[in-house]
């Protein structure tokens, strides 16, 4: 049998999250992807399937790369654009990523900034 890679690996990880975690219209899925050059989170109500909000390093006026400095500016944006809408508590999907280095920094950013999860 072929051996997995790092990216199967994870969605395998990402499907056995999603299946325990969803998000409401009071308590949204905060969801992160990370490719190799950028950052992206999304608040998510999966009840409707509707993305509240969202921020990315690759948005024009905070371009950046995949990396720890970026990560932080996107949690702290998209906490910003959380409390716009009234989302205080959110639902953290790590996308099966390892709670370690940018998905880290930006769970402490988003925290830092006023979501709680």
């Amino acid at each position: 049998m072929a051996k997995l890679s790092r990216s199967e690996v994870r969605r395998k990880k990402h499907f056995r999250i999603r299946k325990k975690i969803s998000g409401t219209a009071d308590k949204p899925r905060l969801c992160v992807f990370k490719s190799n050059k950028y950052f992206y989170a999304q608040l998510i109500n999966d009840e409707n399937g509707v993305t509240l909000a969202s921020a990315s390093s690759i948005e024009k006026d905070h371009r950046g790369n995949a990396n720890k400095q970026s990560a932080t500016d996107v949690g702290k944006r998209i906490a910003e654009r959380a409390l716009e809408k009234g989302c205080k508590e959110v639902v953290f999907d790590r996308s099966g990523y390892i709670y370690h280095g940018n998905i880290k920094a930006f769970a402490d950013s988003a925290r830092e900034a006023g979501l709680e999860f």
